[in-house]
């Protein structure tokens, strides 16, 4: 037993399909625990990421649910908050994005945006962290981003709802600490995904990005591993309201 090992130890991740989420789910199984994937789209069995969590020895389900429908958020909130076992650790990674210019982005976009990123995170957690506070223990770990702390370019919405994250754990934080539940949050870099693909496309957009860190590579999904099971894990028992960023030394530039 080490303080990152997590056996025993109920997770569930949304956005688990793919990309960041896979890896993260994948890395939480390698540490012990039994993964529950969330996604829109996720597959009732046979998925990329059912099989990385079943090849590290633990158990996986799948759950569909849609962030985009906040009764489909609260309904999956009170199903996983009512559950005999009890989620021990829940990853909010499910997320999108909408690029146009802030001159011209959609109202539908923004909304779309928001309610993916920002308010079905909130509502999905206040029902699993309900149920943690009550039982005195728990560790909260959300997605956030390098748009956290910067404007970004034609992602309006995307950055709104990103800083709000990063404020969201702070204040979920204050609010739980004292009752053994550890909120915290990820922020990416530039990591190779579907969401970046469009920057990665873009010769003069990714010969800039390269430029700016200091790793001098984008990143990849498996470079959130560590931080996850860190976050986890009781080895970040006294770590609370922090923003970790992932990102090859970008924010040091």
């Amino acid at each position: 037993m080490t303080p990152f090992d997590l056996t025993g130890k109920l997770a569930v991740v949304t956005g688990a399909r793919r990309g960041i989420g896979r890896a993260m789910a994948r890395a939480l199984a390698e540490a012990g625990a039994d993964v529950i994937g969330v996604s829109a789209t996720l597959e009732e069995s046979g998925s990329e990421v059912e099989k990385d969590v079943l090849a590290a020895g633990r158990t996986f389900e799948a759950i569909r649910a849609d962030f985009a429908d906040p009764d489909a958020v609260r309904a999956l909130g009170t199903a996983l908050a009512g559950r005999d076992r009890p989620v021990d650790i829940l990853v909010n990674n499910a997320g999108t994005i909408r690029r146009a210019p802030a001159t011209e982005h959609p109202d539908t976009d923004w909304d779309t945006v928001l309610q993916v990123n920002l308010s079905a995170q909130f509502t999905l957690t206040r029902a699993v962290g309900a149920a943690m506070v009550a039982r005195g223990r728990g560790k909260i770990v959300f997605t956030a981003s390098l748009l956290s702390f910067q404007g970004g370019i034609t992602v309006p919405g995307y950055t709104a709802a990103k800083h709000g994250i990063a404020g969201l754990t702070k204040a979920l934080a204050n609010e739980w600490a004292a009752h053994g539940v550890n909120v915290n949050a990820i922020a990416p870099g530039y990591i190779a995904t579907d969401n970046t693909q469009a920057l990665q496309d873009d010769p003069a957009r990714s010969k800039a990005i390269l430029e700016r860190i200091p790793a001098g590579r984008w990143g990849g999904p498996d470079d959130l591993a560590g931080a996850t099971v860190f976050l986890a894990s009781d080895a970040a028992a006294y770590v609370h309201g922090i923003v970790l960023p992932v990102d090859g030394g970008w924010l040091g530039r």
